[in-house]
């Protein structure tokens, strides 16, 4: 297979950042996935592919109309991630993740309140969590561009979550700093019902924060 330097490089970084997800702890086995603009399409991780294993020639090339080679076998979640990208031009990076606080609150279909002036990180007040639909569906699909219009994370309903970026450096951060927020937020509710900061003074952080290259809407 012939690539350039930069094609290459992009297919190594996804690989890199697939083993931390994994040594961080916010992803288990193969059940996350990531995906970086190239060209006209994306790259994409492929499906069932333990990440140690994994090499650059197994990165899959997708264009936007969902093509790709026949002897390459996507992610089952590529339909997000072509989605996700083709709706948002300011987006390069997808990053797709099971951790276990942010799954807590999927399951239960809740949101994150902001709990936290960090969630402003993720774009707005809140971090939504798209209604169910089966794994690698168009209808999750469209839950999940819905669920980040405006923002940059997500949860899914009985699933996961996904954090989006103008690089994949940043969408791997927004992923670590979601899972903390959905600790923080579980946490308090072992307690009791917290209290929010207002819409009002999470603009405001999020303004700030602009200033400090941490927000990107």
């Amino acid at each position: 297979m012939s690539m350039t330097a930069d094609e290459l490089a992009k297919r190594q970084a996804i690989i890199d950042a697939c083993r931390r997800m994994n040594a961080l702890g916010i992803n288990q086995g193969t059940s996350g996935n990531i995906s970086l603009r190239h060209g006209d399409g994306l790259l994409i991780t492929p499906t069932s592919v333990p990440y140690d294993a994994m090499t650059t020639e197994q990165i899959v090339f997708m264009t936007m109309d969902g093509s790709f080679a026949r002897d390459q076998k996507p992610s089952s979640e590529w339909r997000f991630h072509r989605d996700i990208l083709k709706s948002r031009a300011d987006v390069n990076a997808v990053v797709h993740a099971h951790p276990l606080y942010a799954t807590i609150l999927a399951i239960m279909g809740m949101e994150i309140p902001p709990v936290h002036y960090m969630i402003a990180a993720a774009g707005g007040d809140t971090i939504r969590c798209a209604p169910y639909a089966t794994f690698g569906t168009a209808e999750l699909s469209e839950h999940a561009v819905r669920a980040l219009e405006g923002r940059l994370a997500c949860l899914l309903d009985h699933h996961g979550m996904i954090a989006i970026g103008k690089t994949l450096d940043k969408a791997m951060w927004l992923a670590v700093e979601v899972e903390t927020l959905a600790r923080q937020y579980h946490g308090c509710l072992q307690i009791g019902k917290p209290p929010l900061l207002t819409s009002a003074e999470i603009e405001r952080v999020r303004q700030r924060m602009a200033g400090y290259g941490l927000s990107e809407t």
